[in-house]
């Protein structure tokens, strides 16, 4: 007979000295047949959970899963991010790439803090916002959803984000792995050789895992002829037994995986978000034998294992809803939008004097709020300041016009100031509903009535009408649109100095206007908070101090291969800034690149190597007259080494604050592992003098240069 409090036994005999595996399966134990078969998807019927999320939005929801309620299994609730809680109102955080050129870890990990506490408050206990695939091309469309370029950098705030968030809530990370391609990810095969996947690729991943993250979410793709879901080598070999990941496996959303007893094999313990293929072939499949009850068992104890370690945190008191988008998480928003707009040209003009007359705001995005992805990622605010907004308050004293196209209104301005790029239109979530429907008739269970038929076709045909212009997908151009130059150019030829700044997700290559303007800066998604942000740094109230997360060309055509339909593509060793050092290409922004209304520069660096690891110590100078802060990049190479690498590799950074004229020593830890060699299954570290440098961006003249031998980080 059971009490239903048998999942809280469970808990009660694991903090008491059992071990976490003897408690799982003990309860294990009690399940049924059907319910431990109900634990490896999602707990809504499908096409009840398609239609509530037609309905509803594709973000207002939350999708449970594993919930046993005869056994108190409390399972979890599953809302998406990463910008914020996708459900509801909720504070909405500049979007990660933004938070990436913030270089700020410490502050990444306040923000899963208060993104834990709002998803709480929503009902969710599992954030599903933790996306960290590489940007291998700024063509991405979901560039706006991870961190940059770099496999340090985005581990290093993937962590962060998603150890803030676990104060309150279990986090997930995704997408497992290579789903760095919008438009073909339902149907792309990545190919990938050893060193490229385990040395590019996948770091980022290992950071996160090895932090603590409670899940991992398989990707859509197919790497070297295998589906994600289905990828033994990816999800076992790899993730459970080298990495030692004991959390739980679920998949992507509805077409994660395409045979049930496949998945079960390759390490899928949960497929998401509803009862479809593993609810329509499972027991047929046990009854043949392809699946045994013993596979079931381990993956159902798998889920349990998560579920009873995390248990603490559904114990918490539940946050008050009044922090909703409140005062402190609105400041956060705020600080997070300050510190990741990048100054990238400045010819002097700014700061803009508080006196400044008369100002011309030019450009449709100035005044709309500009989020980001309508997709999965939405979060939809309480309030959103634009730029235009945001100018208006922050210049009180100047008289600031408006106008979306016409340029000619800025001929009597004192400076003009065009805000132009990119909205969930041009890049995102691909959200192509014929494409998917072909993939339904293959894989979605049959109708349970005629009535629920027909209703998902009245809101099918409701959507296609809303969607006139479906959002979304990979960028064709790394270009400003041809309105959005021309705009620019008219504004330029009135006469008065011209600001640009952009918004978007990611890169803007600016050859053909960026010599006409004085400023440029990118505004990024910046959340709610954004126009507040920009006119603070336009003032000078705020020292710009946000650097690129990835390199900008001076033309796209320099970048490696990039299709937006295509079932096949190849990932290899280099992409982005170290594609373009190798190859000799100009860049126009390098990794790294941010100016300041001051000045900084390395003064000396050293190197401590010892078994416990490499720390560089860093004296940095501010030599301006303004306070402010910097990021300080750690580089490395190895100049002797006979294999192919970049020329040279990130494996440490810090943020830093220093007063005007100010120096001061800091201590980086170096992640020199980033530097290993993966051949044959196996890491080996090249016994040969490295060199390492302290940088403001990648190449800077004025780095500061160690060089020397270190004990190998493998050990």
């Amino acid at each position: 007979m059971t009490t239903g409090r048998e999942f809280q036994m469970a808990v009660a005999r694991w903090h008491a000295g059992e071990s976490l595996a003897h408690a799982a399966a003990t309860l294990c134990s009690a399940l049924t047949p059907g319910e431990k078969l109900s634990m490896l998807d999602g707990d809504l019927n499908f096409w009840e959970g398609r239609i509530r999320a037609l309905t509803l939005g594709q973000s207002n929801r939350t999708c449970p899963a594993a919930v046993i309620p005869r056994l108190g299994i409390p399972g979890f609730e599953f809302i998406d991010g990463p910008r914020g809680v996708g459900l509801g109102t909720a504070t909405c955080f500049p979007v990660s790439m933004a938070r990436g050129a913030g270089f700020d870890p410490a502050l990444e990990t306040e923000i899963g803090k208060a993104i834990g506490k709002e998803l709480r408050v929503r009902g969710g206990t599992l954030f599903g916002g933790v996306c960290i695939n590489l940007l291998r091309h700024p063509a991405w469309g979901r560039a706006q959803e991870t961190y940059g370029e770099d496999p340090h950098h985005v581990g290093e705030m993937g962590a962060a984000l998603s150890q803030g968030v676990q104060h309150h809530a279990m986090a997930c990370v995704k997408h497992f792995a290579l789903n760095s391609m919008e438009t073909s990810r339902h149907q792309v095969d990545v190919t990938c050789g050893e060193r490229a996947l385990h040395e590019v690729y996948l770091p980022h991943f290992r950071r996160v895992v090895q932090s603590g993250v409670a899940t991992v979410m398989s990707a859509y793709n197919s790497v070297n002829g295998e589906w994600c879901g289905h990828s033994r080598a990816l999800l076992t070999e790899i993730l459970k037994d080298e990495w030692g990941f004991d959390g739980t496996v679920i998949t992507d959303f509805i077409f994660g995986i395409r045979d049930a007893a496949a998945s079960l094999k390759a390490g899928v313990d949960i497929e998401m978000p509803y009862r479809m293929i593993r609810w329509q072939h499972l027991p047929r499949e046990i009854a043949e034998g392809r699946v045994t009850w013993a596979e079931v068992d381990a993956t159902v104890q798998r889920i349990l294992r998560t579920l009873i370690r995390f248990a603490h945190l559904r114990q918490q008191p539940m946050p008050d809803a009044a922090i909703v988008a409140g005062p402190a998480h609105t400041e956060l928003a705020l600080k997070s939008a300050r510190q990741s707009i990048v100054l990238m040209e400045n010819d002097g003009v700014l700061p803009l004097s508080s006196a400044t007359g008369r100002i011309a705001v030019l450009g449709r995005l100035a005044a709309i709020p500009n989020l980001g992805d309508g997709g999965s990622s939405a979060v939809n605010p309480p309030h959103v300041v634009t730029p235009l907004d945001g100018i208006i308050r922050g210049f009180p004293k100047a008289q600031v016009t408006h106008s979306e196209d016409d340029a000619t209104t800025a001929k009597d301005a004192d400076l003009a100031i065009v805000v132009v790029g990119t909205t969930m239109h041009d890049e995102g979530e691909f959200l192509d509903l014929d494409a998917q429907l072909p993939m339904l008739d293959l894989y979605a269970p049959p109708f349970e009535s005629d009535d629920q038929r027909q209703r998902f076709q009245f809101l099918i045909e409701n959507q296609h009408t809303a969607l006139a212009e479906p959002p979304g997908g990979d960028r064709a151009s790394l270009k400003l649109s041809s309105h959005d130059r021309q705009l620019i150019l008219d504004a330029a030829a009135t006469g008065v100095p011209v600001v640009v700044v952009m918004m978007g997700g990611s890169a803007f290559v600016t050859e053909g206007w960026r010599d006409r303007v004085r400023a440029i800066l990118h505004l990024w998604y910046p959340g709610m908070e954004g126009g507040t942000a920009l006119a603070d740094v336009l003032s000078g109230r705020v020292n710009p101090s946000g650097h690129m997360p990835f390199a900008t060309p001076v033309d796209e055509a320099l970048l490696p291969p990039f299709a937006l339909l295509t079932d096949h593509a190849d990932y290899g060793l280099l992409h982005g800034q170290w594609h373009m050092d190798e190859s000799g290409y100009p860049v126009r922004y390098p990794f790294g690149h941010g100016l300041t209304y001051s000045g900084f520069r390395p003064l000396a660096l050293t190197v401590e190597a010892g078994p416990a690891g490499a720390l560089a110590r860093v004296e940095w100078k501010n030599t301006g007259t303004a306070a402010g802060d910097d990021v300080i990049f750690i580089f490395a190479s190895v100049p002797g080494s006979a294999c192919q690498r970049p020329k040279r590799r990130l494996v440490g950074f810090r943020r830093i604050s220093l007063r005007a004229g100010e120096a001061a020593t800091t201590a980086i830890p170096l992640d020199l592992r980033q530097l290993a060699i993966r051949s044959d299954g196996r890491w080996l570290w090249e016994d040969l003098a490295l060199r390492i440098e302290a940088a403001r961006w990648s190449g800077d003249p004025q780095a500061a240069v160690w060089s020397g031998k270190v004990e190998s980080p493998l050990s």
